[in-house]
């Protein structure tokens, strides 16, 4: 998407139209989404099909030796120079695709690679796929305890940036569903927190969503943000809990805020499960009662349950305070300002414009409230000086 009359100055790989595409990959579809409305970028999308073998022997390959492959991806030559080239991934792996794309690097003066899963008892494994992100200027991470392992590795390149949501799509005002549903769970549970649930549900009526397939797909991702924002608008309770809650064996030692931590504020739910126990989460939900502490695998959900529902006002006082702090902290706007900021470029006018329009609907979830919370500097996020010479 380019902005009218004006040349495109940011190069956007994304990996929207793979033949495979994830659930996870949705909300970098989403970031992607919000970085085309606020800024002049061209957006490049090849086909491709994971599922062949050609791209399994090219990650292999890639995991045990120095050569790199083309995992089949579609090969483009660039003849225009773009300020900066920014690429949403999964995990490191994902290198290997845009490594493939033509002579993005020689046209593109600065390039930032996010990626959304990296954890340290990981970097030994990815070591060949860690070398290869040398070619970027900065690298941004979702997970806060990595940063610091993998400039280790690779140079200080690399910095913390939290997960955020479309603030926007998920705000319940300015007209707000009924909360039809009491309790809403996606992906990972504990099965004993999911029995007593089930429990509730068939003996006291208690409305519970939950997953019932293992999905490997979706059909369309803007579809599937949808569905998952509106069925959020209308949930009392969200569970959510660390990354890997259930996983030490892969995430080690390390306790990390998932997207849920943000999705279920921005859409007025209360989060309810493990406070992550690390220094960014104390930063990025700093405001009084963010969520509601559970131990992981509880079965005692009826204690919450009655503990919120003996004080309505305090229940909606969390909601919008939770609401209008996404609107004013957690949206994808103002992380795609720590990358301009950090690489060293400007931001541009439609910025501006959207976040006049998070900041009127932090209003309205602040209407019962004549002093609404004021939005905090992230000090969780700080630019990596190197790249602002």
């Amino acid at each position: 998407m380019e902005m009218q009359n004006q040349k495109p100055r940011v190069l956007l790989f994304s990996q929207r139209n793979a033949a495979k595409r994830l659930p996870f990959r949705c909300a970098h579809f989403e970031f992607e989404d919000v970085i085309a409305e606020v800024d002049s970028a061209e957006m490049i999308a090849p086909r491709f099909d994971q599922s062949t073998r050609r791209h399994h022997y090219a990650k292999q390959l890639a995991y045990h030796t120095p050569l790199v492959l083309n995992p089949g991806m579609e090969s483009k030559n660039f003849d225009q120079t773009y300020d900066l080239f920014v690429a949403v991934c999964g995990d490191p792996t994902d290198v290997l695709r845009i490594n493939a794309i033509g002579n993005w690097r020689e046209r593109c003066k600065k390039a930032v690679m996010v990626i959304d899963e990296l954890w340290v008892t990981q970097m030994k494994a990815y070591g060949n796929y860690l070398r290869l992100l040398k070619q970027f200027d900065l690298v941004c991470l979702y997970y806060s305890q990595s940063p610091g392992p993998l400039n280790e590795r690779i140079g200080p390149r690399s910095m913390y940036l939290p997960p955020a949501v479309d603030a926007i799509r998920f705000c319940p005002y300015p007209n707000p569903p009924e909360r039809s549903i009491d309790v809403y769970s996606i992906g990972r549970r504990g099965a004993a927190t999911h029995a007593a649930l089930l429990k509730l549900a068939a003996e006291e009526g208690l409305y519970y969503v939950y997953d019932t397939t293992s999905a490997d797909q979706v059909l369309d991702p803007n579809d599937h943000r949808e569905l998952y924002a509106n069925t959020l608008k209308r949930s009392r309770y969200f569970i959510v809990n660390p990354g890997l809650i259930d996983r030490p064996d892969i995430r080690g030692n390390q306790i990390e805020i998932g997207y849920r931590y943000f999705d279920g504020v921005a859409a007025g739910a209360i989060n309810v499960g493990e406070r992550p126990n690390n220094e960014a989460f104390a930063q990025l939900f700093d405001w009084p009662d963010p969520m509601i502490d559970f131990p992981y695998n509880s079965p005692d959900f009826a204690r919450v349950i009655s503990m919120v529902q003996m004080d309505p006002e305090k229940e909606d006082q969390m909601r919008r305070t939770n609401v209008q702090q996404a609107l004013l902290r957690h949206d994808w706007v103002y992380r795609w300002e720590m990358i301009l900021k950090t690489v060293g470029l400007e931001p541009l006018p439609h910025i501006v414009e959207r976040k006049a329009r998070l900041r009127s609907l932090a209003d309205l979830a602040a209407q019962k409230h004549p002093q609404p919370v004021p939005a905090q500097p992230e000090s969780a996020l700080q630019p990596v000086p190197s790249l602002n010479n």
